[in-house]
């Protein structure tokens, strides 16, 4: 069995991380065994080792934030998932590794038949989607959102959810060849970010009246995202791709009342209840199963290769996501 460790952080994040041996003791009651079919490295993964996220583990740490496994075995008297089953690993178990235990209470079965590779990617990026979709405006279909880093991992589960959910969306990136990827999901508009950009989406969309806005980057997109909303609109942030705090004219405060908040899944972790949690999952799980909700992979590598497997997370330009799995 083997699991990515790191005992320190540092700029260069592959750099502080290795794959190690480990051995399981024998189970006690109410544990469970798991092995981890795939387990995602999200952007916040990579700043956990860089020591810039927001929310640190102690040192040392295994890396991995979300990922799913099979029950391979479980401790004496235990009540839970059955073994061979799907599951949801616990949020922030580290799932970079061949496997994990758990208290099987924790434990969220899943579909067995649902491919793993995009169930592993369901308990941080599409929550984040749903969660602004659903938690800031009451959104009725037909309904228009806009958002910018449209072709992120969000960005692509937001057109998706939104078109679930009967709404529009108004997509921005940041690069051309960026578009057509968001169009195939599904997006009703994309456009390049730039000058204008409020102009453009008016035109673009008949003078809809957008509601909401979900900001992904910070400094002045966000600027240029609260000018294309509507009167009394609301804009969430939820990033700094841009390495800039947000900003916003007072303009779009003081005469068009445009209310700028903030989303951060974590917190909603901490507050929700387990039935708002298992509704979310449920939403979620259902849409993958049934092939509406689905990410691009660009790879998957063993733990083995949790060094060049995180390189590749971090170098950025890359059609997918990286994976933590079995080969």
């Amino acid at each position: 069995m083997k699991r990515a460790s790191y005992a320190a952080r540092g700029p260069v994040p592959q750099d502080v991380i290795d794959a190690v041996d480990f051995e399981i003791a024998a189970l006690e009651e109410g544990q469970a065994l798991i092995e981890v079919l795939a387990a995602p490295i999200n952007p916040s993964d990579v700043l956990t080792l860089t020591g810039q996220y927001g929310m640190l583990p102690p040192l040392p740490a295994v890396g991995g934030n979300e990922g799913v496994g099979r029950i391979a075995a479980l401790g004496p008297n235990t009540a839970g998932p059955a073994i061979g089953q799907t599951v949801l690993l616990p949020v922030g178990c580290g799932t970079w590794a061949t496997h994990v235990v758990t208290e099987a209470k924790r434990l969220v079965p899943l579909p067995n038949e649902a491919d793993p590779r995009q169930l592993a990617m369901m308990t941080i990026n599409p929550p984040t989607a749903l969660l602004m979709l659903r938690d800031f405006v009451d959104l009725k279909p037909g309904d228009w959102v806009i958002q910018n880093a449209a072709n992120s991992a969000v960005g692509s589960y937001l057109v998706q959810l939104a078109a679930m959910r009967g709404l529009k969306t108004v997509n921005v990136v940041r690069r051309e060849a960026a578009a057509e990827g968001v169009q195939q999901l599904g997006g009703d508009v994309v456009l390049v970010d730039g000058d204008k950009l409020a102009k453009r989406v008016a035109e673009a969309t008949g003078g809809a009246k957008i509601k909401l806005g979900i900001d992904a980057i910070g400094g002045d997109a966000t600027d240029r995202l609260a000018a294309c909303l509507a009167e009394a609109g609301t804009l969430v942030n939820y990033g700094m791709m841009s390495g800039e705090s947000c900003r916003v004219s007072a303009a779009s405060f003081v005469f068009r009342d445009v209310t700028l908040r903030g989303f951060w899944l974590a917190k909603w972790f901490r507050n929700a209840t387990p039935a708002d949690q298992k509704a979310v999952f449920g939403e979620i799980a259902q849409g993958i199963l049934s092939g509406k909700l689905h990410a691009r992979v660009a790879a998957t590598y063993p733990v083995e290769q949790i060094k060049q497997a995180v390189a590749a997370a971090a170098a950025g330009e890359r059609d997918g996501k990286i994976l933590v799995g079995p080969a």
